[in-house]
């Protein structure tokens, strides 16, 4: 598994690596070239571990290249689904691991271009990625994602295309429910070994549900100089999204009307209000950051090959109108309010080495990420809770503290060529996870006397720190030219982010969740690799064990709170398979089979009142062997697409989700689906090199009525969210030299 650092040498490939990828695009997925997981870029056919490779067509082609959903759903294993809820980032898990999160992305490491887009604590999100200007998104599953450190279920690693020539292009989209999208970008050699890519994008969504509509503008500037030893490469990114919430519905309002909002009692207004238009539930997120990577090559005689330095820095900062009652947020002094508001600082660097002992390649590195939130919450109200003024605003203050998660890691990673036949990979990573939460809100008199009252405004502070240490140990065999055969073994390790520490459990007091641990787990794969025209085939095992899993222990009020729920296993298989006949004929098939679930019994809240695990009062037992909220047993896509230089390529696509668990209790499922596609692309010359490209979609041919995603345990039991109907695209995209 390649560390942390590794997946900077994404926007550092030298010109010698970027025309080899340019040749291996051409041959086919048998010759891509990929970095994650690797002490070196290596084929992507030959790496001992299960990797799917997304391509820069591929990307193209799926949609108007704003979410990961339109893409990803073709790599087995993982799970990526589209909310279209803009105020809420996509629910992605792979293999069970984060499956948990309701909101962002739990358990999974994210790069962009080398950049984490995770956290020291383990929280992520992904709305920021350019998909328009990456070459390639890399998806690694299983025991060498520990490699990376901290909440590292997985990897999903986006590349940016290199400056190879002069050349421009616009592109606009069009669609269903008020899709439009305006994208342009140019990029250039400077002359003296520098090139530069400026791009940016505009996009406005209305939704097919009330309360929907969402807003987004990026920006993004990468300037490299290539040197005959030196590769640096300087990016700068910027992201803004004003977005509405239309929350998730109850069953009965899910059956009754997908398409529409939840309902209840609103303080101040008579009969049964939209909770969404109410409240106006909303979020404005923005985020800017820059990376800066030099990479320096030694030459094939030197036993150092090369060295790579890396750092970053960035800001984000993000204010959510929710929906809680103003009642509940008066009911306690310990409430924090129904508006969150924070503004997060993150920097971090990584320095590695790659060696060359003959038959060894070794790669060795240290890396450093830091947090800083600057966390407040306020009532979204004005005036009396029982007949306010005005709702959906931000009104007194509830919360002031600061977070801060840090995490410094050291690794090493060797691959040993035994014999033609069979190569040894092995790695280690160490590190340590420090949490803390300075409470700056004012403390009540009482609390020295009662600490952790449930009731006061005491002092919410505390720190945690854990130490972590992930080997892995893999083998592959090429038992045959056209088959590899591969098995690795490894532990992870996942630490509680700053977010389910933050309280302590229903019925324990206030204050910060100490007794919350990291959970472990043992990893296990076998897999085979089988390339003979016209068939690729990727077939694997796993299983993942684990200990002392994070769970939901209550959910209500806008306050979650986390607990250790014992051992589980994600245990299943994965299969991917492409056919290509003939030049004009392709198939691409992927399939999972996952069998997620707790391996010991719990006790966990079951209403948005104020329960108590000691006493039983409002809870419920979770029964060993019922599902993980969140997760699938089968999952499946499949393509079948044809190319004609006169007519341009149609396919059609098809994308199946089993039946989805919304509760550790397992009281409720979405119901699984089936949703068909339908798309067309086709460019012309202009002249000059120039080209224009259209891509027409039909996506939901069926129109079919589905939960598109759930959000795991809400208090509420609003766990349904409703996928598009039937939806239409048109893109037009104008590229080439200037």
């Amino acid at each position: 598994m390649r560390p942390l650092a590794l997946a900077y040498a994404g926007a550092l490939l030298s010109m010698a690596a970027s025309a080899q990828q340019a040749a291996d695009a051409a041959q086919g997925e048998a010759a891509q070239v990929v970095v994650t997981g690797s002490v070196r870029e290596r084929v992507a056919a030959e790496v001992p571990y299960a990797i799917g490779v997304v391509t820069r067509e591929e990307l193209r082609a799926a949609g108007p290249m704003i979410n990961l959903s339109e893409a990803l759903a073709r790599v087995p294993g993982l799970v990526v689904n589209n909310r279209n809820n803009y105020a809420q980032d996509l629910q992605i898990s792979s293999r069970g691991f984060g499956s948990r999160a309701t909101f962002g992305v739990r358990g999974l490491r994210l790069y962009s271009d080398g950049i984490p887009a995770t956290m020291p604590d383990g929280q992520g999100q992904v709305s920021h990625f350019d998909l328009a200007g990456a070459s390639r998104i890399e998806v690694l599953r299983g025991p060498f994602s520990v490699l990376y450190g901290n909440s590292s279920g997985g990897v999903i690693a986006l590349f940016s295309s290199p400056v190879r020539e002069r050349q421009g292009e616009v592109g606009l989209d069009v669609g269903s429910d008020g899709l439009r999208q305006l994208r342009a970008s140019v990029e250039t050699p400077l002359g003296e070994g520098f090139d530069l890519r400026v791009s940016g994008s505009t996009m406005e969504f209305d939704g097919y549900r009330p309360q929907m509509e969402a807003k987004r503008h990026t920006a993004n500037v990468r300037l490299g100089w290539q040197g005959a030893s030196d590769r640096v490469v300087v990016q700068a990114g910027y992201f803004n999204q004003p977005a509405q919430d239309p929350l998730g519905l109850k069953r009965e309002e899910f059956a009754a009307n997908p398409y529409g909002t939840t309902s209840d009692t609103v303080p101040g207004r008579t009969g049964v209000q939209p909770l969404p238009a109410s409240y106006d539930t909303r979020k404005n997120a923005e985020q800017s950051q820059v990376g800066a990577s030099w990479k320096h090559s030694f030459g094939d005689d030197s036993v150092v090959r090369e060295t790579q330095l890396a750092a970053y820095t960035g800001r984000r900062s993000v204010t959510q109108w929710q929906s809680i009652p103003p009642s509940t947020q008066r009911s306690s002094t310990r409430q924090s309010g129904g508006v969150v508001d924070f503004d997060r600082e993150y920097h971090g660097m990584d320095a590695r080495v790659r060696w060359n002992f003959g038959d060894v390649d070794l790669l060795t590195g240290a890396s450093y990420e830091t947090q800083g939130d600057d966390r407040r919450g306020y009532e979204n109200f004005l005036g009396d809770p029982a007949n306010p003024t005005a709702l959906g605003v931000t009104g007194l203050q509830r919360r002031d503290e600061r977070n801060r998660a840090t995490t410094h890691d050291a690794y090493a990673q060797l691959d040993w060529q035994i014999n033609p036949a069979l190569t040894a990979s092995a790695g280690v990573r160490s590190g340590r996870v420090t949490l803390t939460t300075s409470d700056r809100y004012p403390v009540q008199a009482g609390c020295a006397a009662n600490p952790n009252s449930g009731t006061l405004n005491c002092d919410d502070s505390g720190d945690l720190a854990f130490n972590y240490t992930n080997p892995v140990l893999g083998l592959r065999w090429q038992a045959l030219p056209s088959l590899q055969l591969h098995a690795s073994a490894a532990r992870g390790f996942e630490s509680p982010t700053l977010t389910e520490l933050a309280y302590r459990r229903s019925g324990e007091g206030a204050g910060f969740n100490t007794a919350l641990k990291p959970q472990t787990s043992r990893q296990f794969e076998i897999g085979a690799k089988w390339r003979a025209n016209p068939w690729s085939v990727d077939a694997t095992l796993f299983r993942a064990d684990v200990d002392d899993e994070i769970g939901v222990d209550s959910n209500r009020g806008g306050r979650a709170t986390y607990q250790n729920v014992g051992r589980t296993r994600r245990q299943g298989a994965e299969l991917s398979a492409s056919f290509q006949p003939a030049a004009a004929w392709r198939a691409q098939l992927g399939l999972t089979y996952l069998d997620a679930a707790y391996r010991d019994a719990f006790t966990t809240c079951t209403t948005v009142l104020p329960c108590n695990p000691v006493t039983g009062q409002n809870t419920a037992q979770v029964a060993a062997g019922n599902r993980i909220a969140g997760t699938q047993r089968t999952s499946a896509f499949g393509e079948v697409a044809w190319r004609d230089a006169a007519l341009g390529e149609w396919a059609l696509e098809a994308r199946a989700l089993g039946r989805t668990a919304v509760n550790d209790l397992n009281s409720d499922f979405a119901d699984g689906y089936v949703i068909t596609s339908l798309r067309w692309i086709k460019s012309w010359p202009l002249g000059g090199g120039r080209k224009v490209e259209l891509l027409a979609r039909v996506d939901n041919l069926a129109d079919k009525v589905y939960a598109g995603s759930v959000i795991v345990n809400e208090g509420n039991a609003r766990y349904f969210e409703t996928g598009a109907p039937r939806s239409f695209l048109l893109g037009v995209r104008v590229y080439g030299g200037f």
